[in-house]
């Protein structure tokens, strides 16, 4: 873990973010001055073929799932790779909890509900904002990042997963261009978090045989 490359690595990140969703979200004809929170929220041509379909973004989302689970109860924390694990788990549960109290607190409409990005307080069932699914994903993959980036570059190629799930929720009209970014930011931050611990959370909670984890133990 190399704190000292946040100030550094994270805000490039967001930049990244921001431009990649910005152009693959480009307005078109169709489209609605830019509004919302940031000023860019729109209306973008709905596209759900090819990389873009929904049941793509599904199997990310319960890929990523399935993996930090996975690799967390198979490796235990005795050794970085799987203490990552763990505090990974921790970041992707901690933020899509935040991201749900948001959801439930801004009650903001979908773009496949409205064409106007500034419906927002609209009831319990339109929760948009923010994005859970990008929440998810950044949550997870930040802690490996931050553990892993500075001695193995090739590490932030995880950021690629985010970035996917971001542009492509906004194509399937899922989000608006606003909901992406604050979810990415939420699980980034709550990743650093997770990180930073003393211990995983979650494991802290748990019986310690888990602790060993499968692997080592059998």
């Amino acid at each position: 873990m190399v704190i000292g490359m946040e100030p550094r690595v994270f805000p490039q990140r967001f930049a990244v973010l921001l431009f990649v969703c910005l152009c693959a979200a480009a307005p078109t004809q169709a489209a609605v001055a830019a509004s919302g929170p940031f000023g860019i929220d729109h209306l973008v041509h709905y596209d759900d073929s090819g990389i873009w379909a929904r049941n793509n973004q599904k199997i990310l989302m319960g890929a990523t799932i399935v993996t930090v689970v996975g690799g967390s109860l198979a490796l235990g924390d005795q050794d970085k790779l799987g203490d990552t694990f763990w505090r990974s788990l921790d970041s992707m549960a901690v933020s899509s909890a935040i991201s749900q109290a948001a959801k439930w607190t801004f009650q903001r409409e979908r773009p496949s509900q409205t064409s106007d990005p500034n419906l927002w307080f609209q009831g319990t069932r339109y929760q948009s904002f923010p994005s859970g699914e990008v929440t998810a994903i950044a949550g997870a993959v930040t802690p490996f990042v931050v553990a892993y980036g500075h001695d193995h570059p090739a590490v932030y190629a995880l950021e690629l997963l985010p970035l996917y799930d971001a542009v492509a929720r906004v194509k399937v009209h899922g989000h608006w261009q606003s909901d992406v970014l604050a979810g990415w930011a939420i699980g980034t931050a709550v990743g650093i978090w997770a990180e930073h611990r003393n211990s995983p959370l979650i494991l802290g909670w748990l019986p310690g045989g888990f602790q060993v984890g499968f692997i080592h133990r059998f």
